[in-house]
């Protein structure tokens, strides 16, 4: 296999969407030929038990690269320790206007306004029946884009029902910045009753199942510490299965100054690592260990990893290092963080 490091600059001569869709197209018929496994970098084992699942390593993929589930098969040749998919919709939204996805490649880093583009969550359960993957996997939830703010719950409760019996754990996405007024529901009251009615629905289902599927949150890195205090004691107060720490950023900070970086949407990549790990290190601290969490923002080495681990975090996960660095990345995670264990 050529080198992802001469295939990356083919890549970055296509549109970035185009390029996305590209990508997946071909891991997906590179893994039906068989042979895509074997050109692929081998990554070690790391048991690790945390909500009550055991991965066999702690590095996942984020949500957002896969959004219908159409390359679950072909993504765990990778040797991801759990995959998260989504975000999914109940209903099936085509998302922003395009051009709505941008590189930023001088800063390692990328903007998008996708605006939650599936297909609907029961498109994504057809691909879920057809893959064979029996790893941990998990399905980032948001709410379609013409449901009232008001109504959100509504939208993550159907996706709950829909999937519980379906998936590893769930993702309830609070934190994108592409969906109007979603941030919203970070805030005290409205995430108090969102979080309450969650945790209801994930009652019945357990006794509905027999089974208990773990629910998580994913949060924005651009939160005051007063937010952090009160969403720390919301997590706490119903019990949330695990944080993702975090979303993307609305900041520019350091990256004002380059192409498309007054795009509207969220920035990820390396200029969002050094806030995100402080929203974790900081919700750690407020949480007391009673709520896992997973460190998600501007892994692009072992080390950037291990900073997300020394900052509290029990599983942490990539997507833009991905792209930047390729699948190499994940074994070298996983090796840092073995040697730091």
């Amino acid at each position: 296999m050529l080198p992802y490091s001469l295939i990356r600059p083919m890549l970055f001569q296509l549109n970035p969407e185009t390029a996305h869709n590209l990508t997946l197209s071909s891991l997906n018929t590179l893994h039906q030929m068989g042979i895509l496994a074997t050109m692929l970098p081998k990554v070690p084992r790391l048991p690790v038990r945390v909500m009550g699942l055991d991965f066999p390593n702690p590095v996942g993929l984020a949500a957002g690269l896969d959004k219908n589930g159409e390359a679950i098969d072909a993504l765990a040749q990778f040797g991801f320790g759990f995959l998260e998919i989504g975000a999914v919709t109940p209903r099936p939204q085509p998302g922003n206007p395009k051009p709505r996805l941008f590189r930023l490649p001088q800063a390692q880093a990328i903007i998008n306004r996708m605006g939650f583009n599936n297909l609907g969550v029961d498109h994504l359960i057809t691909n879920l029946e057809r893959a064979h993957y029996q790893g941990i996997l998990g399905v980032n939830l948001g709410k379609n884009f013409d449901t009232p703010i008001e109504r959100a719950a509504d939208d993550y409760l159907i996706l709950l029902d829909k999937l519980y019996a379906r998936v590893s754990f769930v993702t309830i996405n609070i934190s994108s910045p592409n969906t109007k007024n979603l941030r919203a529901l970070q805030g005290g009251s409205e995430l108090d009753a969102l979080l309450a009615a969650i945790k209801a629905q994930q009652t019945r289902l357990t006794d509905l199942h027999g089974r208990y599927m773990p629910v998580a949150v994913k949060i924005a890195p651009d939160l005051e510490e007063a937010q952090i205090a009160e969403m720390a004691a919301l997590f706490r107060k119903h019990r949330m299965d695990a944080v993702i720490a975090t979303n993307t950023t609305l900041s520019r900070e350091g990256v004002a100054h380059l192409p498309h970086a007054q795009e509207t949407g969220g920035l990820s990549g390396a200029p969002v690592r050094e806030k995100s790990t402080r929203v974790l290190a900081a919700f750690h601290q407020a949480l007391a260990g009673e709520v896992p969490l997973i460190g998600a923002g501007g892994i692009f080495e072992g080390q950037h990893a291990c900073e997300k681990r020394e900052a509290g975090a029990d599983l942490v996960q990539v997507f833009t290092g991905l792209i930047y660095r390729g699948p190499a990345l994940v074994a070298e995670c996983v090796r840092a963080l073995a040697a730091r264990s």
